[in-house]
Parts: C-alpha cells; sequence; structure tokens
C-alpha cells in the first residue's frame, strides 16, 4: 500500500505537477489552507493516515498538530528555514524533518537589492507620485551605493550572492557570522567584524539569518541605538530577526532613514484574518499587528509581501527538490534532514 502523503499550502497550479511527479510513490491529498492548531481538527479525518507532509512557512506544525497525525513519521518543509515546525518534539517521536536547503541564492539577494534601490533611490515614492500625474523632484533625491559600506548580518549561501552583488556596485562590505570563512573574505573582498562594528560603520543592514533562539531580536531597542544614523535597514530573512517596537522607535528618531521588509514580525496573523476576531489572541499579537500597520503607512518603509524566494526558477527548485526528499524518505535513505535526526541522511549534494 502507497504511503500517504498530504501537501499543504499548495497552489492550484501547483497540483498537477506534485501529482504528476509522485503518483507512483504515493497517495496524494492537497490542502491549499495553511495547517495551524486553529484548523487541525478540521482535517482530522484526512490527516489521521497521513504519513509524509509537507508544508511551507506559515503553517504551524506544532506539538497539538503533529499528534493529531497518528501514522506521521516525515515532515518535509517547502523551505530553508524550518522554525515553524516544533522538531524537538519530532526528534522525540522519530519524526523526520526534513527542507530545502538550496533554492534561491540569487533570487533572494536579487529581492534584497530591489528593496536596496527602492529605497536610495525613492523608486517606491517616485511611483505613486507618477502614478497620479505628478512629475515634480522634490523629495526624490537619492544616493549612490558606490563607496557605501553594505553590513551583511548572515554570511551564508544567500548573504555570499549579496555580497558579490554589493561588490559589483562598488560598495564596501563588512560582515557578520558565527562561522567565518577567510578564504572567501579574501577572494571576494569583504571583512568579518564584530556586530556592534558592523551596525555603527554600516549604510546599510541586511539581515541573512536564520531564526533561531539566539537571533531572535538580533536587532532590537539597546543596539538599534548605535546603528549609523540615516542607515537603511532590508530585512529579507526572518521578521522575528528585528524587534518591531525598536524598528518604528528608530525610524521616528531618525537612527534609521529608511526600511526595506520582504518579512514582518508576526506576519502569518495577516494572512488567518479570521484570528483576528478571536478572544483567544495574545495582547502581544495583537500589538505587532498594530505596529505592522503603522509600518505600512510610513513613506520611509517598503514592505513586500514575503515574495523574496517567489521566482519562476526558485519555485521549481522547490519543488523538484521536494519530490526528491520524499522519494529519498520512501527510499529509506531521507536526505537534508534537520535537528538531531540529521545524521541519519546522506550528505547528497543540493539542486
Amino acid at each position: 500500500m502507497k504511503p500517504k502523503v498530504m501537501l499543504v499550502e499548495i497552489e492550484k497550479e501547483e497540483k498537477e505537477y506534485f501529482r504528476k511527479s509522485l503518483r507512483k510513490d504515493v497517495s496524494i491529498a492537497f490542502q491549499e489552507e495553511i495547517l495551524t492548531e486553529d484548523n487541525v481538527e478540521k482535517y482530522k479525518d484526512e490527516l489521521k493516515d497521513t504519513e509524509i507532509l509537507s508544508v511551507f512557512v506559515y503553517s504551524k506544525i506544532t506539538e497539538k498538530v503533529i499528534k493529531s497525525m497518528p501514522a506521521l513519521k516525515y515532515i518535509t518543509t517547502r523551505s530553508t528555514g524550518y522554525d515553524h515546525i516544533d522538531v524537538e518534539f519530532c526528534n522525540k517521536n522519530d519524526i523526520i524533518v526534513s527542507n530545502v536547503p538550496v533554492y534561491g541564492e540569487n533570487t533572494v539577494a536579487e529581492h534584497t537589492f530591489a528593496l536596496i534601490l527602492s529605497l536610495s533611490r525613492n523608486i517606491h515614492k517616485a511611483f505613486y507620485r507618477t502614478a497620479r500625474d505628478k512629475f515634480d523632484l522634490v523629495g526624490l533625491k537619492g544616493f549612490d551605493l558606490k563607496d557605501k559600506t553594505l553590513g551583511v548580518i548572515g554570511a551564508g549561501h544567500i548573504g555570499l550572492h549579496v555580497i558579490r552583488m554589493a561588490r559589483g556596485f562598488g560598495m564596501e562590505v563588512l560582515a557578520y557570522d558565527v562561522n567565518k570563512q577567510p578564504f572567501l573574505a579574501e577572494i571576494l573582498g569583504f571583512r568579518y567584524v564584530p556586530l556592534d562594528q558592523l551596525l555603527k560603520n554600516s549604510d546599510v543592514i541586511t539581515l541573512h539569518a536564520p531564526l533561531i533562539e539566539q537571533t531572535y531580536h538580533m536587532i532590537n531597542k539597546e543596539n538599534i541605538q548605535i546603528i549609523k544614523k540615516g542607515a537603511l535597514l532590508i530585512n529579507t530573512a526572518r521578521g522575528e530577526l528585528v524587534d518591531t517596537e525598536a524598528l518604528l522607535m528608530a525610524l521616528e528618531d531618525g537612527i534609521i532613514s529608511g526600511a526595506g521588509l520582504d518579512v514582518l514580525e508576526g506576519e502569518a496573523l495577516i494572512l488567518e484574518e479570521h484570528r483576528l476576531f478571536s478572544p483567544e489572541l495574545p495582547q502581544d499579537s495583537l500589538q505587532k499587528l498594530v505596529r505592522n500597520h503603522i509600518l505600512l503607512h510610513r513613506e520611509d518603509v517598503v514592505i513586500t509581501p514575503h515574495i523574496g524566494f517567489y521566482s519562476t526558477e526558485a519555485i521549481h527548485r522547490i519543488r523538484r527538490t521536494t519530490v526528491k526528499n520524499i522519494r529519498a524518505y520512501i527510499r529509506g535513505n531521507p536526505r537534508y534532514t534537520v535537528g538531531e535526526k540529521k545524521n541519519r541522511s546522506k550528505d547528497l549534494q543540493p539542486v
């Protein structure tokens, strides 16, 4: 009997790809809606015999959600980050978790520079102005990136692509990362520095770190004060890396002259409108929504709806890797595993 896979957060046009690619290996069920504790009961009949679960970043796979799937043995997320999955609980219950470690380093890096250029040349302001048939230049003076300093927090796959692009613009680059690669720093022409030094000396700061306990609110009320006055802050990683209250304060006080955000703290709530009217909505969640609403209406902030990964090429790579992950699990050789179970997988080359 074929194992059952449930693919959630699936767009209509994706179904045919997965159906065609996996029909020989598994029985398939689809769910377009995100999966959370709030709606897991709704799908309990479909989930009870699900052995393989495929999710994206907006589904919150908590202990309660996992317990509703007694047959669950494998979760594969169609993303690099996996903070939306209770990996610790999975490890304790012998459930394997895999991710897509490489799919769009260049894709996210390109979007990072789209946000940087939108702010540095006031493209967002100019667009709205010309849309109203106004062509004056007042308030639209920008600045060159050449000879400016870019601070890259997280010099992994995506961060290194950003660094290459920055050097092409003629920028100086500082990087902060716990895992240093001195040879690459020499080849690409950047310097590793402590976080405080990066914040004090960068004209543009861009975040490419994973969301873990140590990086939660790594930009906060204390260190945001030392950022070079007038710098830009860009976040295409995870919203929770930045304390939104601190960001609003820094924008209001002129410490930061602009922010480019593809991710927001608590952004999942924006997608779950029904939760806004729940009496059980935590006070801190409501505060996050209010702060995000304020950010949305600031002229010095450019917000995109988590589309840094969303290119034709990157989506194809995500789908292809997800199919290969599922097949590898079925063959008994799961790959790209995360958490304590990662040692059981072969170290295969990214696709």
